[in-house]
């Protein structure tokens, strides 16, 4: 047989046994190929099994974005693949290993890498303002409370939570460490009278945020700067969002920051996304697309690194809450998308898709969670809200 037909029929047997493995694996998730049930898939591109073999959770988001496969319910497909773990039958490629072993390695969150994630945040304010509340809130919403459909409430009830939990009230000092657009600064300075000053990354959220809320210009001080340059002390430190950009090797230093703009007294909080154990990276579909060198801390990381400089006075997971307010995200993007800029293409519309889907499936099998942490110094009264929790 000549060469180039023996390669030819090797690549066939390959292909063959790509799809028969990728066959059975989905087969313990209840997926099917070319099923009836809304999360099976329709393959378009006989290219997809080898690629999902071969670079796993990144060849499958890749290939998704690239128009290889489709199904009906993304994230309900997402929910039964992670919840059969079928990631740990597909081993990632040399280059994703490496990714791993860097992570692992070096200090990916460094203050010389901090402005990398703005890439994400400068995508478009055209893109957030559909997607968002009116607040641009980029964080989970509450809905406890908030109506059945009302994304502007959920976050409102969010930051009221928030501010309830601070004890906040008039002419209270706050420092936000990742402001975004301003949203919980002008939450807190409209409803509760306080002035505060926030630390963020993002060019295009300092522009809106001036913007949007010149007649606060008193009251909120929003600053194009990293978190580890923030100087000045505070009756309140606030972080919401922040701390999946920050790192496991930098969350003592976080914690420094803290304790060093804390003044006497002080109640910090955090808000979270986190995982069920300590990570050195995040999956890699999502730093090569959405949140480069993210990783989603640990509760126990966090407490870890809080050790002889602050007592954690109370915990509370909303994790829940994000499934709901990621599907709420999904919905106003997809409807506003066709008046949206070209700039976003249909790769990039897939892509966003799969990451809104997929992270709504994630924090509906709690393989995420969202955590509130409220913290104090020894010696500090405890906070009302966590007395009558």
């Amino acid at each position: 047989m000549p060469a180039a037909a023996s390669l030819k029929l090797l690549t066939t047997l390959d292909a063959r046994r790509a799809r028969t493995s990728i066959q059975e694996l989905l087969a313990h998730a209840g997926v099917r190929i070319g099923g009836s049930d809304p999360w099976d898939l329709r393959i378009h591109d006989d290219r997809t099994y080898t690629r999902i073999l071969r670079d796993g959770t990144l060849g499958f988001a890749e290939s998704y974005m690239d128009g290889w496969w489709d199904c009906d319910q993304l994230d309900a497909l997402v929910e039964r693949v992670w919840r059969a773990r079928l990631d740990e039958y597909v081993k990632d490629n040399w280059a994703l290993v490496a990714y791993a072993l860097r992570a692992r390695l070096f200090n990916l969150q460094g203050l010389a890498r901090a402005f990398e994630v703005a890439r994400h945040y400068d995508l478009g304010n055209d893109l957030y303002e559909a997607m968002l509340d009116r607040r641009m809130m980029y964080t989970c919403a509450y809905w406890r409370g908030a109506g059945e459909a009302d994304l502007d409430a959920a976050q409102e009830a969010k930051l009221d939570l928030i501010c309830r939990k601070l004890d906040l009230h008039a002419g209270m000092r706050v420092l936000e460490l990742g402001c975004g657009w301003g949203g919980f600064a002008s939450f807190a300075a409209e409803r509760y009278g306080a002035h505060v000053t926030g630390y963020t990354v993002s060019k295009e959220q300092i522009a809106w945020a001036q913007a949007r809320y010149p007649s606060l210009a008193d009251r909120i001080d929003l600053r194009l700067a990293d978190y580890r340059k923030a100087t000045g002390r505070y009756d309140a430190v606030v972080s919401i969002g922040l701390m999946e950009h920050v790192g496991p090797q930098n969350y003592r230093g976080y914690m420094e920051v803290v304790d060093r703009c804390l003044a006497p007294g002080g109640v910090a909080f955090i808000h979270c996304i986190g995982g069920n154990r300590p990570r050195a990276q995040i999956d890699p579909f999502f730093h090569k697309y959405i949140f480069p060198n993210a990783v989603l801390p640990s509760l126990s990381g966090l407490v870890t690194a809080m050790d002889d400089r602050f007592v954690v006075e109370d915990v509370h997971n909303i994790g829940p809450h994000y499934d709901r307010t990621l599907l709420a995200w999904y919905a106003r993007a997809e409807e506003a998308w066709p008046r949206l800029p070209a700039r976003y293409d249909e790769r990039f519309r897939r892509m966003w898709r799969y990451y809104l889907l997929s992270c709504a499936a994630l924090f509906r099998i709690r393989y995420l969670q969202l955590f509130h942490i409220v913290m104090t110094r020894e010696g500090t009264p405890q906070p009302r809200s966590a007395r009558e929790s």
